[in-house]
């Protein structure tokens, strides 16, 4: 059973799986339980609470408590002698780590604790967010809860944010494979964690603060909070708002990488004509690391749907104005008639020839830049503990661990490692799907004093969605080949089903998505037949 070292002032006691009621932490109570026990425990402080669970049997729940409770000074791991393995952050790199540990075959004395900590509650499958916009998915498809994922495996999962990393193997603790402490990890709820292999996997967060009012006017999209409840929020009220009115909606997209054209292409589709969307990009050509072919595809389905493309500029500012203003600012002559707010960017060219354009939107989606998180977890006191290179991101050797770090591994945007022609990897899902899979083979040698893997990325293909029923994808191992409208997008879910964590999460979505694409098919055919039968 997992155990908690708590203050003197609290008692934390096992509570039975059945129970509808938790009992408060208050020293003096107690009660006996059989040996299937489960213990759920939350802890808040400051408005930040994380989420354990575990049990005997080491499966998965959540439970939480009441806001005033006394958070714990130290974690204590369920065995003394097993290795402790705390995996930080729950995306691509963390999740698939953790379970490809769970799927090793150990040493009965050598398998380790593992501890997955992440501040959200669920796994987010980020290349179909733009699905949710759609409404292709449903968020429990591609955004499951770690308890549900880890239920039936030994991985412990807190729902928590890191506050400060306290390595110490780079002083000389770093013993074989024993219980040598490998260092500290303080989360923002008060827990101490005592580790003695690390892995960093805490992604990346866009990066607002380079353009002045992008910070205050701009919504990402990289999360499931952005996707559900900015976006598709605003998006909504934005149709409820513009219902029966001539004025369209105007939504300018920054960037056009992949991300960018993406979600142009998936916003333009919802809106139809009842929207704009110009998407701005500082390079003359849209996603400029994609296969020609499908920056071919992207074009087309992009010019199709009547999107803007302002290549060639950059956002100077955004500014956020009401009505009045942005119909006297804007150029393009049409009057506002609803009363949400309006915002207007300012193009500056970035080649010559070009003239300053100033752009009215009633939303503004932002996908360039992005920074890793690793910058703010490291000491005040010692802000150099962890190798970093200029972007944040940790320095590894070609097995994935830290340099000067034998007990640190670091994966997706965490990880700065160059391919075998020196360049630094795309902080981009396949990489990370890629690594984890080494990552946890690694760690299992490095505990049974086995040679570690050089990691090596092989490419397997780019792609992307262009809205419902439309994507496109260039497979690596046929040069040339790009499968694009409904055949690339039955190939892209296919794939990406694939991919899904757990194999009863996977059988769960293709259940679903059989069942969706069984009815929308009826639904054509009813369609059809109708159309036919009126036409008679």
């Amino acid at each position: 059973m997992a155990q908690f070292a708590l203050t003197t002032s609290a008692a934390l006691l096992p509570f039975n799986r059945g129970a509808k009621q938790w009992p408060k932490l208050f020293p003096g109570l107690s009660k006996r339980y059989g040996t299937d026990l489960a213990l759920f425990t939350s802890f808040r402080k400051k408005g930040v609470g994380f989420v354990a669970s575990g049990t005997t049997g080491w499966s998965g729940g959540v439970a939480e408590l009441s806001e005033g409770e006394t958070a714990p000074q130290s974690y204590v791991w369920p065995d003394k002698k097993q290795p402790r393995v705390c995996i930080l952050g729950g995306g691509f790199g963390g999740l698939y780590t953790a379970l490809r540990l769970e799927s090793l075959v150990w040493p009965d004395d050598k398998k380790p604790q593992v501890l997955l900590v992440d501040q959200s509650e669920r796994f987010v499958f980020k290349p179909m967010l733009y699905e949710l916009l759609s409404g292709e998915v449903d968020a429990w498809e591609i955004a499951p809860r770690f308890s549900d994922l880890l239920a039936n495996t030994s991985v412990q999962f807190f729902q928590d944010r890191v506050k400060v990393l306290h390595p110490t193997d780079h002083l000389g603790i770093n013993g074989r494979s024993g219980s040598n402490c490998g260092g500290t990890v303080h989360l923002e709820s008060g827990l101490l964690i005592e580790y003695d292999w690390l892995v960093l996997a805490l992604g990346a967060e866009s990066k607002l603060d380079v353009v002045p009012g992008a910070s205050e006017s701009a919504l990402p999209f990289s999360i499931l909070e952005d996707a559900q409840q900015k976006v598709d929020n605003k998006l909504r009220r934005l149709e409820r708002s513009n219902f029966g009115k001539f004025s369209p909606i105007r939504v300018a997209v920054v960037g056009c990488g992949y991300s960018g054209v993406e979600l142009a292409a998936t916003v333009a589709e919802r809106l139809q004509d009842r929207g704009i969307v110009q998407a701005i990009n500082v390079e003359t050509t849209i996603c400029p690391t994609a296969q020609p072919g499908n920056r071919e595809a992207a074009l087309k389905v992009l010019s199709s749907r009547k999107v803007q493309l302002l290549l060639g500029y950059f956002v100077r500012c955004i500014q956020r104005v009401d009505n009045v203003e942005a119909s006297e600012m804007s150029t393009s002559g049409i009057a506002a008639e609803d009363d949400h707010e309006k915002y207007i960017l300012e193009l500056q060219p970035a080649n010559r020839g070009l003239q300053i354009q100033i752009l009215e939107a009633d939303l503004v989606l932002w996908t360039v830049g992005s920074k890793p998180l690793l910058p703010e977890l490291e000491p005040s006191g010692k802000p150099n503990e962890l190798p970093l290179n200029a972007r944040g991101q940790a320095e590894t050797d070609e097995t994935l661990r830290v340099k000067g770090h034998p007990r640190i591994f670091a994966l997706g945007d965490s990880a700065a490692l160059r391919d075998s022609n020196g360049r630094l990897l795309p902080a981009t899902a396949q990489v990370a799907f890629q690594q984890a899979d080494f990552a946890g083979w690694n760690l299992w040698a490095a505990i049974n004093d086995r040679p570690l893997l050089p990691f090596r990325f092989q490419n397997l293909g780019e792609m992307m969605t262009l809205g419902r029923n439309d994507a496109a994808i260039s497979p690596s191992f046929i040069e040339g080949l790009t499968l694009e409208g409904p055949i690339g997008h039955t190939a892209r879910k296919i794939a990406y089903l694939i991919r899904l964590p757990t194999d009863q999460h996977r059988l769960k979505v293709g259940i679903s998505w059989l069942t969706k694409s069984a009815i929308d098919s009826v639904a054509s055919l009813q369609s059809t037949l109708t159309k036919v039968l009126s036409g008679s």
